[in-house]
């Protein structure tokens, strides 16, 4: 596989140890990159929802691909989000090329980036925790039978749907908690002079230039690794949104396919007996 070479990744919310996570379709991107500076934005563990019993080796690749990219001279800088916030006890760590903060400023081509998962002005993290925990294990549930429901719609021929999607577009709160986030990230970023303002958090992949009376600024979110299966990419003084294109129903289908085939193989060597 020829690989791209770039300048700057940055991506986030891959929630590795969720049954929501696409680990494999995140393995094959890293693997398909170069990158001088790969940013990992928070929530790549979800410690919060880790479990024993669930995590597949596919997950485990993702990180000692991380590990195989900063050995082999990329510059790796892993910012602690709300899911992975046991890891900020560690902070500031700085192992080779491997770095472990909070948050981080970059200045690119002459300009200033300001990088952070965003969790900070999320009040029901910093004042209900355990509700945020209770969230956080429903979503990965409701991802869960998204992928029956849309495994069920591939049969029929018909368009998958994302319930999460549905639910932040028509849900009035949560449609207005991503546009506050948003608009606090920006106003900050603007009184502070920095040119570029990285986020992840909402799962909202965005690249958007602002404007108003104090300045500008560019707004950018990463996304996430489990419904838009985004990343940031900055290459030759230039941004760009890069969404992986695999076709995640296919790969959903061939799973259903193969325990199916497995299930109708022991059920033949029962009646056998």
């Amino acid at each position: 596989m020829k690989k791209r070479n770039i300048e700057l990744v940055v991506i986030s919310d891959v929630h590795l140890g969720t049954y929501g996570c696409h680990a494999k379709e995140l393995l094959h991107y890293l693997s398909s990159i170069n990158p001088k500076t790969l940013i990992l934005n928070g929530d790549i563990v979800d410690i919060w929802q880790f479990r024993k019993s669930y995590f597949p080796k596919s997950h485990l690749k993702v990180i000692k691909k991380i590990i195989s990219l900063s050995a082999k001279g990329t510059m790796v800088y892993y910012i602690t989000g709300n899911h992975d916030e046991f890891l900020r006890k560690f902070t500031d760590l700085h192992l080779g090329n491997l770095n472990l903060i909070d948050k981080l400023i970059l200045e690119l081509d002459g300009k200033k980036a300001w990088i952070f998962h965003g969790d900070v002005f999320d009040a029901s993290i910093t004042h209900a925790k355990w509700l945020a925990k209770l969230g956080g294990w429903g979503y990965d549930m409701l991802i869960l039978i998204n992928r029956l429901i849309n495994w069920t719609l591939a049969q029929v021929k018909k368009e998958p749907y994302s319930l999460s999607k549905k639910i932040k577009s028509n849900v009035k709160s949560a449609v207005k908690f991503i546009s506050n986030f948003e608009n606090i990230c920006i106003e900050l970023a603007i009184e502070n002079k920095y040119d570029y303002v990285i986020c992840g958090h909402i799962h909202e992949p965005k690249m958007e230039h602002i404007t108003n009376a104090k300045g500008k600024t560019l707004y950018l979110n990463s996304g996430d690794w489990i419904e838009n299966l985004t990343a940031l990419e900055y290459n030759k003084k230039k941004w760009k949104i890069y969404k992986h294109e695999s076709d995640q129903i296919e790969a959903e289908e061939e799973d259903f396919e193969k325990e199916n085939l497995l299930a109708m193989h022991f059920i033949e060597v029962l009646k056998t007996q």
